[in-house]
């Protein structure tokens, strides 16, 4: 019986992002959009969604005067990834 695929994290840009957190301790808002090659517009979407379901954290500081987005993912954003994983495992009998 296959499970159904974490809506959330089954999109192309969020499941980057969150892979892409989960394999760092924080990233900044530049590097995740340098590393995704989206906008930042989809970008900031992404994140508040991210955010509003608790996968991850965004913090909102000044660096030089400049504003700074950083983002880790969260003990609950983490388990659903590994969930995710999981269950394309499954689907690829793996």
């Amino acid at each position: 019986m296959y499970k159904e695929l974490n809506p959330l994290l089954h999109s192309q840009l969020r499941l980057a992002i969150i892979s892409l957190l989960a394999s760092v301790s924080e990233a900044e808002f530049n590097y995740i959009k340098e590393k995704t090659k989206a906008t930042s517009g989809n970008i900031s979407v992404q994140l508040d969604k991210l955010k509003s379901a608790g996968y991850i954290t965004v913090q909102k500081s000044f660096r030089d005067n400049y504003p700074l987005t950083t983002c880790k993912i969260t003990i609950k954003g983490r388990a659903a990834f590994e969930q995710y994983v999981q269950d394309l495992k499954t689907y690829l009998n793996l």
